[in-house]
């Protein structure tokens, strides 16, 4: 019985002892961010980074790519392959950052901008149909105007495909039949010889903003409800 009493004993002296030792991986010698220091002369603890030193993953060496500049001057073409894919992906990133204020068409008349908020202008004026497409990146990268920068919301090449589809939208609001081929200019010209549609039926609805009209102001706050409110006793 004894003998059990002492190997107790032994066994929380040592579990006591144990207690108070602390490895030197846990005390070890380290300075926190922005803690000073007095080793350094001049105070601090962090040191300056060797010049031109360049974080692993960080060397954007295609200008083109990474800026839409070359030179400090907005490039004109696209440094990436457009095609079918790349379009698509714009046209849904398109939908999600950029329609609430340019909406759906581009024509500067997205659902904040109806309820109040500063129109931008549409894409479909002959300064933004003429501008280089580095032009559209880089409002992106870097915010415009009103506009704030939305680098790091978008990926770089979600950036030029943004830029694709808004070129696609310059297109399809200012395109020339001529530039269609021959299959596909008849197959628009047949599309005018249908019948109008049968009185009673549902008939499309026209916008109230439609694309040929981008210097359309949207209705203020008070005016918009005073209209809403006219329809309803009417």
């Amino acid at each position: 019985m004894s003998n059990r009493l002492q190997l107790i004993a032994l066994a929380g002296f040592s579990v006591f002892a144990l207690s108070g030792c602390r490895q030197d991986m846990h005390d070890q010698p380290k300075y926190k961010p922005q803690r000073p220091s007095d080793f350094f002369a001049d105070g601090r603890s962090g040191r300056t980074p060797v010049e031109n030193t360049v974080a692993r993953g960080t060397i954007y060496e295609d200008a083109a790519y990474y800026t839409g500049k070359v030179d400090g001057k907005e490039i004109d073409y696209f440094p990436i392959s457009v095609d079918k894919a790349l379009i698509e992906r714009g046209h849904v990133k398109f939908d999600i950052y950029c329609s609430v204020c340019h909406g759906k068409i581009g024509n500067g008349l997205g659902m904040i901008v109806r309820r109040g908020f500063k129109m931008p202008p549409s894409y479909h004026t002959d300064k933004l149909r003429n501008a280089p497409v580095g032009h559209f990146y880089d409002v992106i990268t870097n915010g415009y105007g009103a506009m704030w920068n939305y680098s790091a919301q978008i990926q770089v090449r979600d950036r030029w495909a943004i830029a694709s589809y808004i070129r696609a939208l310059q297109l399809s609001q200012n395109a020339n039949i001529n530039d269609l081929a021959p299959a596909d200019r008849t197959k628009l010209a047949s599309l005018d010889k249908h019948p109008p549609m049968p009185k009673g039926l549902p008939q499309p609805l026209v916008p109230d903003t439609p694309a040929n009209k981008p210097d359309m102001k949207a209705a203020p706050a008070g005016q918009a409800k005073k209209t809403a409110k006219q329809s309803d006793s009417q």
